[in-house]
């Protein structure tokens, strides 16, 4: 019986590169070899799409994060499919492991979409509106979820005006980026000014949100059957001097923990886990997510954002938060491809 070909795409344009590259590397290593043919595509910083060596490393190393190298063989992708030197690579899905945009925003596809290629995750609307915060957060509001206060500022269009009712401390984070990338934590005004025009490095907007003093609570949603399933949750624990969780602390640090806490008081974990499957229905994603919630002292649930494509490596929080349940890493992905096979290969579905 032949295997089925499953090109898993990674790297990309966005700040996420090297968390891309570690979760290929990840999803390489567990796929089900019995059943599935892996070939790696990658997508480099500047944009072009070349086909990548399984022995590969796709880790960090010393320190160093991986990244997709300029020189590998090209790859012809357009709305005919993937080739190399003219020939098809007979891809039968894509698993994108992109972060970020160019790639978790819709673009990638939207390129499947009109190629006729199947491919894991959320279609071209839930991974644009998922992926920019500013339009994500009236949708989950819309939907009964409370958000944290907070404006939208457009580079070269904001005023001091559109933030003077936020009461600090405020975090600044591009409305397009993720990994806590360009994302910055601000205590006074004065700090003000460098932290918008930081994220505006990132994205040409900028959310700007009133801090939220509470635990950091995830929950995995999986889709099995066209069912949405919610895992357990799990609490960030930021260790050290980290002041949040940013890119250092969630991938270069050590400097957190993943626990699942057992001291939340009853009923908690269900009310997080049914508004992770709303938040999931609201945007219209399909496959899989990973929503983040805050808890506050007053016991209020409040969503911070939905990723489409989270991390993805063994040690990530989604991958963890489902072994919890009993899911395994291996069994995840066969899971999601699985589900992936059974959709239309086209955006009527």
């Amino acid at each position: 019986m032949a295997k089925t070909r499953i090109a898993i795409l990674f790297g990309g344009q966005s700040s996420e590169h090297e968390i891309s590259c570690i979760s290929a590397g990840g999803v390489l290593a567990a796929i089900d070899r019995e059943r599935f043919e892996p070939i790696l595509i990658g997508i480099t910083r500047s944009g072009k799409w070349v086909l990548v060596a399984q022995a590969t490393s796709l880790a960090i190393k010393d320190g160093q994060l991986p990244e997709v190298d300029d020189s590998l063989p090209a790859i012809n992708a357009d709305i005919h499919g993937f080739k190399v030197d003219g020939k098809s690579l007979e891809i039968d899905l894509l698993f994108p492991l992109l972060h970020g945009p160019y790639g978790e925003d819709g673009t990638v596809q939207g390129l499947c979409e009109m190629a006729g290629i199947r491919y894991v995750g959320s279609g071209v609307l839930a991974s644009a509106v998922a992926m920019d915060k500013s339009f994500a957060k009236p949708i989950f509001e819309a939907a009964g979820l409370k958000v944290a206060p907070g404006v939208v500022l457009k580079k070269g269009e904001w005023t001091a005006t559109q933030i003077e009712n936020l009461s600090y401390p405020l975090f600044v984070k591009p409305a397009r980026s993720g990994s806590s990338r360009g994302t910055t934590k601000v205590k006074a005004f004065g700090e003000l000014a460098d932290a918008i025009e930081h994220g505006f490095q990132f994205d040409t907007k900028v959310l700007i949100e009133e801090a939220i003093v509470g635990r950091e609570i995830e929950c995995g949603v999986l889709e099995i059957a066209g069912i949405a399933n919610a895992s357990p949750v799990g609490q960030i624990k930021i260790l050290g001097n980290h002041e949040f969780y940013d890119f250092e602390a969630k991938y270069l640090d050590d400097a957190t923990t993943v626990i699942f806490p057992d001291d939340l008081p009853h009923g908690v974990e269900a009310e997080i886990q049914e508004a992770a499957i709303t938040a999931f229905k609201a945007l219209g994603c399909e496959g899989l997510a990973r929503v983040d919630f805050f808890y506050t002292e007053t016991g209020e649930i409040i969503i911070n954002e939905l990723n489409t494509m989270p991390g993805f490596t063994p040690t990530s929080m989604y991958p963890k938060l489902w072994s919890r349940a009993g899911v395994e890493y291996s069994e995840l992905i066969t899971c999601l491809i699985d589900a992936a096979l059974l959709r239309s290969a086209h955006v009527t579905r």
